[in-house]
C-alpha cells in the first residue's frame, strides 16, 4: 500500500514550527510523526503539504493510496485501523479524519464527500493541534515511543562510574557515552541515543529522551519530559523542553515548557520564563488568527521555529513566539511575538537581510559536515515572502 501523510488546517495553527516543515515532520516523544507512523506501517511514507515544501517533501501517487492526517501520532490499534481501510473509506475521529483510502482517480477528482465514513471507536491517541501540545503530550509520547523502540531489545550497559536509580528503565544505544552522572528513572523513562554524550555532573530525571549524536554538556541539568533531538548539545537547566534537533543550547541558563526547533542557538545566561508572577494563564501570539489565544496553561515558555539565534543573556517572557531564522539580542524583557526573519531585540526589530541569513545558514550547515541546498534556501525565501505579505516585517 502507497501511504500518504497530509497536512490539513491544523497547519496553520501550528506556525511558527511548520513554515519549515509538514505536520509529520514535528518531534514529540523520541521520534517525528512520520517516523511513528513509518514504524507502524513498516512502509515508506510520502508527503501532501504546501507547495512551496514540496520540493523537499514530495508526494508520490499511484492507484491507490491511503491518505492519514499527519497531526494523528499512531497507536497498534489506529494503525490495524488504518490498514484495514477498504477503497473509498474513511476513518473519522467525530469531524476529524484520521486516514482515507482513495485511488489515483478519486484523489484527483477530489470526491471526499463521497466516502464512506468509519468512526475509529476510541480518542486515545495523541493529536498535535497547537504548538504547546507538542512539550504538553511529550510525557506520554516517550513512553509510547520507548516501549515501540525498545521491545525485544537489550540495552547496552552503563558505566559504574554512574549513580542510576531504577537502571530497568533505562535503555542504552550502542556507542553513546556516558560518565559520572546520575540517572534517575524513578518517574519516567530514559532514552541515551546512539553515538549520544552525557558528559560528567550532569543530573537527568526522566521521562527524557536524547537522540543520536546529542550531547549533554558538563553539570547540565534536566527534569522531564525534555526531549533532545539529535545533533544537538544542551548545557544549563531544561525542564519539559522539545528540541527538534542540530540546535544548540551549550551554556548555563533555564529554558522550561518550550520547543526550539532545528538549527537554533541560545545564547549564555538565557532564560525563558514559564511561569507569569500572577500565576494566570498563559497566552500566545496566534499567527494564523493574528491575535493572543489562550493555551489553558499555567506553564508555558518559548516557541522558537528554525534557524533563530539569541545573543548572550537573553531574556524572553512568559509565552513567546518566535518566528523562522530571527536573531534576537540585547537588553530587557523581548516582546511575545518576534517575527520571521527580524535582526534587534527589544528596543527595535529590523528586516534581516535574506542573503546575510542564508550565509548564516550556509555556516551552520557546515559545521555539521552538511550542505544547505537550493531547495532549503527556496523555503527560506518563501516563508521570507509570506512574512512581508502578512505584514509581520514592516
Amino acid at each position: 500500500m502507497n501511504y500518504i501523510i497530509f497536512d490539513d488546517v491544523v497547519r496553520e495553527c501550528l506556525k511558527p514550527l511548520t513554515y519549515t516543515r509538514p505536520v509529520c515532520e514535528i518531534r514529540v516523544g523520541i521520534m517525528t510523526i512520520r517516523e511513528k507512523w513509518e514504524i507502524y506501517l513498516s512502509s515508506k511514507t510520502s508527503t501532501l503539504t504546501d507547495d512551496y515544501l514540496s520540493e523537499k517533501y514530495p508526494i508520490e501517487l499511484s492507484d491507490s493510496m491511503i491518505l492519514i492526517n499527519g497531526s494523528v501520532c499512531p497507536t497498534a490499534y489506529i494503525a490495524e485501523k488504518v490498514k484495514a481501510l477498504k477503497p473509498n473509506q474513511t476513518l473519522v475521529d467525530g469531524d476529524n479524519i484520521i486516514a482515507m483510502y482513495k485511488t489515483k482517480e478519486g484523489f484527483l477528482a477530489d470526491d471526499s464527500e463521497a466516502s464512506e465514513r468509519i468512526e475509529i471507536g476510541t480518542s486515545d491517541y495523541i493529536y498535535i493541534a497547537n504548538p504547546w501540545d507538542i512539550f504538553v503530550m511529550n510525557e506520554r509520547a516517550i513512553k509510547e515511543d520507548y516501549a515501540l523502540i525498545t521491545k525485544g531489545r537489550k540495552s547496552a550497559k552503563l558505566s559504574n562510574t554512574n549513580r542510576v536509580i531504577c537502571p530497568e528503565n533505562i535503555f542504552v544505544e550502542e556507542g553513546a557515552i556516558v560518565e559520572c552522572a546520575t540517572l534517575n528513572a524513578k518517574d519516567g523513562v530514559i532514552y541515551i541515543g546512539k553515538d549520544a554524550e552525557i558528559m560528567e555532573n550532569t543530573v537527568v530525571r526522566g521521562p527524557f529522551a536524547m537522540c543520536e549524536h546529542s550531547t549533554l554538556k558538563l553539570g547540565a541539568k534536566i527534569y522531564g519530559a525534555t526531549t533532545l533531538g539529535p545533533y544537538s548539545k544542551v548545557g544549563g537547566e531544561l525542564a519539559n523542553v522539545v528540541i527538534f534537533g542540530y540546535s544548540n543550547k551549550a551554556h548555563d541558563g533555564f529554558i522550561g515548557n518550550s520547543v526550539i526547533g532545528e538549527w537554533c542557538n541560545i545564547g549564555a545566561d538565557t532564560n525563558a520564563s514559564n511561569l507569569k508572577n500572577t500565576y494566570e494563564e498563559v497566552r500566545l501570539w496566534s499567527i494564523s488568527q493574528n491575535t493572543f489565544v489562550s493555551t489553558g496553561q499555567t506553564f508555558c515558555g518559548t516557541i522558537m521555529a528554525d534557524h533563530s539565534k539569541c545573543g548572550i543573556n537573553t531574556m524572553f517572557n512568559t509565552g513567546t513566539i518566535v518566528g523562522v531564522s530571527a536573531n534576537i539580542f540585547g537588553h530587557g524583557y523581548q516582546r511575545n511575538f518576534v517575527p520571521s526573519f527580524v535582526w534587534g531585540g527589544s528596543t527595535g526589530l529590523k528586516v534581516y537581510d535574506f542573503n546575510k541569513a542564508i550565509e548564516v545558514a550556509q555556516r551552520m550547515y557546515a559545521r555539521r559536515g552538511l550542505v544547505f541546498s537550493d531547495v532549503e534556501e527556496r523555503i527560506l525565501r518563501a516563508v521570507f515572502d509570506l512574512t512581508l505579505r502578512n505584514k509581520h516585517l514592516k
